[in-house]
């Protein structure tokens, strides 16, 4: 490809809605141009880089028996509405009216879709297992896009799906999937961790997400440095420090004015916050057989030295999301902000239905201080089973660095993350929502089982040039490299008389642009007549692996320049091996790569 004839333009200042390096980067080399808040179009660099990531995907996703197919973008909100996803969902969701006035999504994900096609073409155990995948569009409708192509809105993903007869043959599609994303990963140059996770809208038993760690990740991890442990802070289990075993005391009110915090109440009555129980106050909506959405008012209890994860809370209830509670809901229930327990509640359940739940640390915590649900007084020595019950015992708290590896004890670290693919396992949720069954040996009917894998291609564009740039612009792996070699030619000025005829240096780019072009191998050429100094820095910022420079001072030299793009050091190839000569570099790069 020829600059001069390349559509795009590099940009020499920093565009103002670009915050982070990669957006910056390659907005500012010509890979992108922003359409609306998360959308955009991809330019012939991009293009490119992505059809190289892309093609990674097939061959790794064949290797382990994929077969290609591709999907709608458009659905028929009937089958998201058989899965419950269409209530689930919130404004995340595309949704529209066709022309007939039925209900229509834009693909945020193909579970539905695949559950539906598979049960029109499986029939027996015999047609299983199997596994298909697509590289499609996607529309998920983010409040707040940001960090470029990190978190878009429209974007392409490669998202395969398992068929099984029995859950042995989910775990090894499973792990095969877990193996292939490492080596996908590893191919393009990018250095992930792959974490469990919470499965989210997608459902299902088990997940792992594949974590790219940097600061710009909106993803908190849990890391032991010790044993290997690691999980999104969604999910991060801990262990938790019981208090020294006493026998229960006798339940005492005291006055406690102007303690409405945890912290406040124990420098008031000199305790630690271990020696306290927490209050947290949330509606969650949670959907009904029906398909109606029921409102939850819920009284969740931690130690007063922990935090609430909203997710394991979530999850807990099977809630499909959660909201603070407002003042006037909690006195509805008879309870009383800042100063608040289950002590005393009775069958007092509000405008809303009453769900209590408590930390699993709860009942191992004995004679703690809780709310008096009066204003200024607290109850000391409150003990779990004695003073109140819950309706769910459960681990809903936090995990924070420092706190001990549930494998090993170590103090766990805190890292950020931005995940680049994720897998799950899920099961029979969909087959058995959309009637995709088989029969087996014994002519029974059963669900067939199910698993779901995606990455996002844009995102893992944007993490590799997250991951490979320098002050002077992008430094693209040999892999996903839009283009291997950088030919810079440096025209000189023809000689007195010869205007219109090429000069040495013109000829010689010519001439080795034609050659590596006959031998595959896929040069750009800046032929456009502009100073060195222009052309060399959208050399660094476009950061192709390898460039040649040709110009008349190479020439004189003997041949023409070679230099890697992270490297300083330059050396003159003779002009006649300059094709051998970038052949083994390109090989040498990409084996590299691969160990």
């Amino acid at each position: 490809m020829r600059m001069s004839q390349l559509f795009s333009q590099t940009l020499r200042e920093t565009p103002a809605e670009a915050e982070v390096a990669s957006h910056q980067l390659l907005l500012r080399a010509g890979f992108i141009r922003q359409l609306s808040a998360g959308v955009f179009s991809y330019l012939p660099l991009a293009r490119r880089s992505l059809n190289k990531i892309e093609n990674i995907l097939r061959e790794e996703m064949n290797a382990i028996g994929g077969q290609e197919i591709s999907m709608p973008v458009v659905h028929p909100a009937e089958l998201w509405k058989q899965t419950g996803r269409w209530q689930k969902i919130d404004a995340e969701m595309g949704r529209f009216k066709d022309r007939a006035g039925r209900d229509m999504v834009l693909a945020m994900t193909h579970e539905e879709v695949v559950a539906d096609l598979v049960r029109k073409e499986v029939r027996s155990y015999r047609h299983l297992p199997k596994m298909i995948y697509h590289i499609q569009t996607k529309w998920r409708d983010d409040p707040r896009p940001r960090a470029g192509l990190i978190r878009a809105r429209e974007f392409t993903m490669k998202d395969s799906y398992s068929l099984d007869v029995d859950w042995q043959g989910l775990d090894k599609q499973y792990q095969a999937h877990y193996q292939a994303y490492l080596r996908i990963f590893h191919r393009c140059g990018l250095p992930v961790v792959a974490v469990g996770s919470d499965t989210g809208m997608m459902g299902g038993i088990q997940a792992h997400e594949f974590m790219f760690l940097n600061p710009i990740g909106e993803d908190t991890l849990m890391v032991c440095q010790v044993c290997g442990y690691a999980a999104n802070r969604q999910i991060a289990t801990f262990q938790k420090k019981a208090l020294p075993v006493e026998e229960p005391l006798t339940l005492n009110m005291v006055e406690t004015p102007d303690c409405k915090t945890i912290e406040s109440l124990a420098n008031f009555l000199g305790v630690s916050q271990a020696q306290t129980a927490k209050a947290v106050f949330m509606i969650a909506a949670i959907n009904n057989s029906d398909g109606t959405v029921s409102n939850k008012f819920i009284f969740a209890v931690v130690r007063g030295d922990m935090e609430v994860n909203e997710t394991k809370l979530a999850n807990a209830l099977s809630a499909s999301s959660l909201r603070p509670a407002t003042e006037e809901e909690i006195r509805s229930i008879g309870a009383e902000p800042g100063y608040a327990s289950p002590v005393g509640l009775g069958d007092n359940q509000g405008s809303l239905n009453r769900i209590i739940v408590v930390d699993d640390l709860i009942p191992l915590s004995p004679n703690l201080v809780a709310g008096a649900n009066q204003p200024g007084y607290h109850l000391v020595h409150t003990n779990y089973g004695r003073d109140y019950s819950a309706d769910i015992v459960q681990d809903i708290c936090a995990a924070r660095e420092g706190d001990g590896c549930p494998d090993c004890n170590a103090p766990l670290k805190s890292v950020r993350g931005v995940e680049v693919g994720n897998i799950f396992k899920l099961g029979t949720f969909y087959s058995s929502a959309l009637g995709c069954t088989f029969l087996d040996k014994d002519g029974q009917e059963k669900p067939v089982i199910m698993g779901s894998y995606g990455i996002g291609v844009g995102r893992l564009l944007a993490c590799v040039a997250e991951s490979h740039h320098d002050d002077k612009g992008l430094c693209w792996p040999v892999s996903v490299a839009p283009f291997p070699i950088h030919i810079v030619l440096l025209a000189g000025k023809p000689k007195p008389g010869a205007e219109n005829e090429k000069t040495a240096a013109e000829q010689a780019g010519d001439e080795i642009y034609a050659n590596l072009c006959a031998a595959g191998l896929e040069p750009l050429y800046d032929d456009r007549m502009e100073s060195a100094g222009i052309k060399f820095n959208d050399a660094d910022l476009i950061g192709l692996p390898l460039r040649i420079t040709v110009g008349e001072r190479s020439l004189q030299q003997g041949g023409i320049e070679l230099k890697h793009r992270t490297s300083e050091a330059r050396e003159i190839v003779p002009a006649g091996l300059v094709v051998e000569r970038l052949a083994r570099e390109i090989d040498l790069l990409r084996n590299l790569a691969q160990k």
